[in-house]
């Protein structure tokens, strides 16, 4: 593979380096103080009790570790849509489109979500805006008039974004310094009037360390930690990469880590059973009582104190003002990653255009309208942040196996940099991807499999959306091929019963019967591109760990102890062992068939 050579511009060549230190760390900082800080503190809670402060910690921890290679590569080459270039440099397009599929899905997703924050929390305080309905315990936007307005608020997010980059920057920078200012006000203010007796009903642990890593994936902390890859997708625009990166990772890791644990023990601290309409100690009841729409304004509420009613209203506005800044900063980011898939040409290179001022105006608008359909199947944030969150850390994966690939070669883009793979280089890499993994494992086997499903839908959609650069002797037969493997995916992925499932039913297929149909769609189509084209057989071969990886975790994810209780095989916590074990050997794999000149 060491003929395989990769052009690329590390800056894109028509985006504006506008983004001192300051701009990029408020917004690295920005984009991970949102609709988090208003909802995770209490879901986290309803898992894992009072250690979930633990939950904090332990994601802070794995996070900044998950950071290391993505802290070089941003130095090395900084690009915009980076999460996605990188391993397109060093895997090849399957791979590098793969990444970006997720990448920008999650990126996508983001506004939704901010949005349905936004008007989850005006609703909970005005129910005669009828924003809000409940369906089987859960909170959802109400049809047609919140999801209007969430789609109105959508609008606004492609707006700000299209202002300019300076002006955008300064917009955020306002009001990044408000996100930080309005949630410390607010756990200062809970402690005064704060419980220690709340850390002990129930216990501090009850529920076992297996909840508290399961509450990071599922109950919105992940969520709040993703956003650390904005200095990442941002490169092309940053004044000196090679020194604002590294500060802009720490800052982004350490200032919400520190801010959404005072954030935690406060509002534990500072939780009234009986205000909230929760038997004492029922921890899992906060998930469906009146609190969960606003666990803050209601606390602040209940504290009774003077002055506290006048801090709920700031703390409403904030709640407008948290997600909406996140839900614009997202909208920009998944714009660059549409730009960077336009520059990779895995997406049409229209979508790529940058106008005068260096708005790539067409992703904007783009990216912001399939963001609008997210709101249909799942208008609730508590429904919505799981599967976002698996699909952001999914990306991650990345970083670790770009980084060591690049260390492996022997030149890259005539920087200097003689790479070696000795262990000292690659360790950081190593344990990168295996906390990249552990995060997606910790989000449960339902949230998995549907992430699993859409990154083999997209896999089989670039195959069809590349016939036309196919070889002509083969072009229609490929696109048969494609399309009749895609209509098997789809049957088999409906039939089989575990789609979506909240709960699986006795008529769903045995599981190893969904694993062996999932595992021959995959081998066939390896087999088969290999086979009939040959062009983009070293990029399939290159792509091979990436898809040894999401097979893998799909049987983990099934029988370890976040899969059906029924059938769980690996207990805990074995299963995190077994884990990394696999991760380790994936990972071995990628570093093995990366590029070996990168160019």
């Amino acid at each position: 593979m060491s003929g395989v050579r990769i052009r690329l511009s590390a800056t894109g060549g028509e985006l504006h380096r506008h983004l001192g230190r300051r701009q990029v760390i408020l917004l690295s900082v920005g984009g991970q103080i949102g609709s988090a800080w208003l909802f995770a503190v209490l879901s986290s809670a309803s898992i894992t009790r009072p250690s979930a402060i633990l939950s904090w910690l332990v994601a802070g921890a794995v996070f900044a570790v998950i950071a290391l290679p993505w802290a070089k590569l941003g130095r090395l080459l900084p690009m915009n849509g980076a999460v996605s270039r990188y391993p397109h440099i060093t895997h090849g397009a399957i791979t590098g489109w793969m990444m970006a599929w997720a990448g920008w899905l999650f990126a996508v997703s983001i506004p939704p979500l901010e949005a349905v924050a936004v008007l989850t929390y005006l609703g909970s305080q005005f129910p005669g805006l009828g924003l809000l309905s409940e369906v089987d315990g859960t909170v959802l936007l109400s049809w047609p008039r919140g999801v209007t307005l969430a789609v109105a608020i959508m609008i606004l997010f492609a707006v700000i974004n299209m202002l300019g980059g300076r002006l955008s920057s300064r917009v955020t920078d306002y009001v990044t310094i408000w996100k930080i200012i309005i949630p410390t006000v607010t756990f200062i203010a809970l402690f005064l009037v704060f419980n220690s007796s709340n850390f002990s009903i129930g216990g501090f642990l009850p529920a076992g360390p297996s909840a508290i890593l399961n509450a990071i994936s599922v109950s919105g902390i992940a969520f709040a930690f993703v956003g650390f890859r904005q200095a990442l997708d941002f490169g092309a625009e940053l004044e000196d990469p090679t020194r604002d990166t590294r500060w802009a990772l720490i800052a982004s890791i350490a200032i919400p880590t520190a801010l959404y644990v005072c954030l935690q023990i406060s509002f534990i601290g500072s939780l009234d059973w009986a205000a909230a309409g929760v038997a004492p100690g029922d921890w899992a009841a906060l998930a469906e009582s009146p609190w969960a729409s606003g666990p803050f304004f209601h606390a602040l509420n209940a504290a009774g104190m003077a002055g506290f009613g006048a801090l709920a209203v700031v703390l409403l506005t904030d709640a407008v003002l948290s997600p909406a800044g996140a839900g614009w900063i997202y909208a920009g980011n998944s714009a660059r990653v549409v730009l960077a898939m336009a520059r990779d040409r895995a997406v049409p290179r229209t979508l790529g255009f940058v106008d005068r001022r260096g708005v790539p105006t067409i992703a904007i608008l783009v990216s912001v309208a399939v963001g609008c359909v997210f709101l249909v199947p799942a208008p609730g944030w508590y429904r919505l942040v799981s599967f976002v969150s698996a699909a952001g850390v999914l990306t991650f994966l990345a970083g670790g196996t770009s980084l060591a690939v690049i260390l492996k070669g022997e030149h890259l883009l005539k920087l200097g940099h003689k790479g070696r793979s000795r262990l000292r280089e690659i360790w950081p890499s190593a344990i990168s991807f295996v906390g990249a993994a552990l995060v997606i494992y910790w989000a449960g086997f339902q949230t998995y499999n549907t992430l699993f499903v859409v990154m083999i839908f997209g896999l089989l959609v670039k195959a069809i959306l590349g016939w036309p650069r196919q070889p002509s002797r083969t072009r229609v037969q490929l696109l048969a091929f494609n399309v009749s493997l895609l209509a098997a995916f789809l049957v088999m992925t409906w039939r089989s019963g575990y789609f979506l499932a909240t709960t699986i039913e006795p008529s769903a297929w045995p599981f190893p019967m969904y694993l062996a149909a999932m595992t021959i769609v995959v081998a066939v189509w390896i087999v088969a591109t290999c086979l009939v084209d040959r062009s983009q057989a070293h990029s399939v071969l290159q792509s091979l760990w990436l898809h040894l990886t999401l097979l893998a975790l799909l049987p983990i994810s099934y029988w370890g102890s976040y899969g059906p209780t029924y059938d769980q095989i690996i207990e805990f916590p074995i299963d995190l062992l077994v884990l990394v074990v696999v991760a380790l050997i994936c990972f071995s794999v990628a570093v093995t068939t990366g590029l070996s000149r990168p160019e």
